[in-house]
């Protein structure tokens, strides 16, 4: 081959490469973002893309398998519309949907897999501290690299106080300074992991669990964005000034940690019982902002089913 040959082969290259791949660089930091939202069953892309918000989180499937995972090309579109996709992953339960769940596991389950959740059927506690619990998690965020996300959004992590209850468990329970130190492990792990894998851009935002700083302040230097749910409402219903005192000194306090870390707080309340924009429900809505506001929260109202199985667009609000 000629050097002019070879050098027009280069060239071609690089062009490929080139608008094949995102610009990361052209989408807000994460630190700059004005909302959210919030949509696990079943999303769709062409929907995320028409949607206006500047951070999305979503499932890395429609439905949950790994035969229904998102292409890298719809997230690809995600990226392009200038939105952030966040994936979602439960690093303190297991799912019996997910790829790696075992059916035999009901009859002789793994060391490491605790009980059944009675709010959640299918979803099981497990010991994320135990080495090959965490080697499924490193599987599970590898896929999600594959696929072109920015970031992962941590749930369970307020597992670390399961574990400490004796009310959860038929055999050992564990003092819970210990158990914040393993979930605080786990996610720097998580992290150093992530950091070998991608070179860029890539946020880690931990769900509720929040109050793990009182035992594991050096959190805030790990994550990107804390979330939370339920802050101001109790489904429909605004928590009594009895509830909010606890609220307060045990969320609001630690989740200002986050903020005075230069981090964003995202807040999920399900306060939209799917009337539409008016009357009581505009104010349960409006009233939700109104807290998120004053306490420096980024809202999201979702709708009070709390199945995320579909996007709530509010014209003049949600974005806004």
């Amino acid at each position: 081959m000629s050097k002019s040959n070879l050098i027009f082969l280069l060239f071609i290259i690089f062009i490929h490469f080139s608008c094949n791949k995102t610009n990361d660089n052209t989408l807000k930091p994460i630190d700059e973002i004005a909302n959210w939202a919030y949509w696990l069953q079943e999303a769709q892309p062409d929907e995320i893309v028409k949607s206006g918000f500047d951070l999305f989180v979503m499932d890395y499937s429609y439905d949950g398998s790994d035969e229904e995972r998102y292409l890298p090309e719809e997230i690809e579109k995600i990226k392009d519309a200038g939105i952030i996709p966040i994936c979602y992953i439960s690093i303190g339960e297991a799912e019996d949907y997910r790829f790696y769940w075992q059916d035999e596991w009901l009859d002789n389950p793994p060391q490491w897999l605790g009980r059944t959740n009675p709010e959640w059927q299918g979803n099981y506690a497990v010991k994320y501290w135990d080495e090959d619990w965490k080697q499924i998690v490193f599987e599970y965020i590898d896929k999600i690299i594959e696929q072109g996300f920015m970031g992962i959004y941590l749930d369970k992590v307020d597992e670390f106080e399961y574990w400490a209850d004796s009310s959860n468990i038929d055999g050992q329970v564990w003092l819970e300074d210990s158990t914040a130190k393993w979930m605080r492990q786990f996610i720097h792990e998580i992290k150093n992991y992530i950091d070998n894998k991608v070179d860029g851009i890539f946020y880690i935002i931990p769900q509720n669990g929040e109050r793990i700083l009182e035992y594991e302040p050096d959190l805030v230097n790990i994550i990107s964005a804390w979330a939370v749910e339920d802050v101001f409402y109790n489904e429909l219903v605004p928590w009594s000034e009895e509830e909010w005192q606890y609220i307060y000194t045990e969320r609001i306090v630690n989740l200002n940690k986050v903020l005075d870390a230069g981090h964003k707080v995202i807040s999920v309340d399900y306060v939209d019982d799917g009337t539409g924009y008016s009357g009581e429900n505009k104010i349960r809505i409006d009233d939700f902002y109104a807290k998120c506001k004053q306490y420096n929260f980024i809202p999201y109202a979702a709708f009070s089913d709390r199945a995320l199985s579909r996007l709530n667009i509010i014209n003049g609000l949600q974005p806004f």
